[in-house]
């Protein structure tokens, strides 16, 4: 497969950040976005946790008017660089890139004998065989079931854990093996890519990150300033739109309450009330971009 990287949505991006100059790309990647936001002008902070990305990204960006972090945009550091930054458009593309699925090393595909791995940050933290060989059955059948909407999630993870009593999970074919076990041999690649999704959330601690990190972002963004998130799973998702949503509102106490005890103020407003898809042309010249849903809101012009 082609290791080419086609930024997705991306003259959506480019159309929700006219008017503003101070750019922070939480999740840069191979830099594909962050480059159609620097010729429009103005400077950027370029975040990734993965070096191999900043690497390629720094290569492609050789331009005086970029900062970069390699952290997760959930870390301290990450956190403070932003602040620091001043931002008036942040913007997370969430998941992985095509670079990283198509380097069979880094273990994100389910192609034949490819190791179980799916770390952002290589050789820091757990592994997908880690999470496979030692977390329990309860654990496992939370994993597909919350991550990838697998009703059959108890199955699955009850044959994980009896294949792995005779052998460890090493490499994507275990995995496969004991999909197409508990599941059925109809299974295909869907049903793959999608488990292999939600093994890679955990390793990740994607879903943590993405609910530590949006409110900091939203406070340090400037007023009027816009946050957009492109999400490519329905967990994901539902975070951004949740959050988005609360922040719209003007009170969030539950409707018991006789008084009102938050923040009685709207916190910005809501730029896309349903998420925006790519076209059918962008899908025709890069499939990838087919579960991609972009969601933006505008933050209020008072601090």
């Amino acid at each position: 497969m082609s290791g080419r990287h086609i930024p997705v949505l991306a003259n959506e991006i480019v159309n929700l950040a006219k008017g503003c100059s101070r750019f922070v790309d939480c999740t840069v990647g191979d830099g594909g976005h962050a480059a159609r936001l620097l010729d429009t002008g103005g400077k950027l902070l370029a975040i990734d946790r993965d070096p191999d990305a900043i690497s390629v990204a720094s290569a492609k960006l050789d331009a005086p008017d970029v900062k970069w972090v390699n952290a997760s945009y959930s870390d301290p550091e990450a956190l403070r660089a932003v602040r620091l930054f001043q931002p008036d458009f942040v913007f997370f593309d969430l998941g992985v890139s095509s670079r990283q699925i198509d380097t069979d090393s880094r273990g994100f595909s389910f192609r034949r004998d490819v190791p179980l791995d799916m770390r952002m940050t290589p050789s820091i933290g757990v592994t997908g065989a880690d999470i496979l060989n030692t977390t329990d059955r309860d654990g496992l059948t939370r994993i597909f079931r919350e991550y990838a909407d697998e009703p059959k999630a108890k199955r699955l993870a009850n044959e994980i854990v009896r294949r792995r009593k005779v052998a460890p999970f090493e490499t994507s074919d275990h995995l496969v093996n004991a999909v197409r076990g508990a599941l059925g041999s109809r299974t295909g690649p869907a049903d793959f890519a999608r488990l292999f999704q939600a093994v890679r959330i955990e390793v990740n601690g994607e879903l943590r990150a993405l609910e530590e990190a949006l409110p900091v972002v939203l406070d340090v963004l400037a007023p009027s300033g816009i946050l957009a998130v492109i999400s490519y799973h329905s967990v994901e998702d539902r975070v951004v739109k949740n959050r988005f949503r609360a922040w719209s509102l003007a009170c969030v106490c539950p409707p018991e309450l006789l008084v009102c005890t938050c923040r009685g103020r709207a916190l910005g407003t809501l730029i896309t009330r349903k998420p925006i898809f790519p076209s059918e042309e962008e899908v025709r010249s890069n499939p990838r971009a087919r579960s991609a849903r972009l969601r933006a809101f505008r933050k209020s012009h008072a601090s």
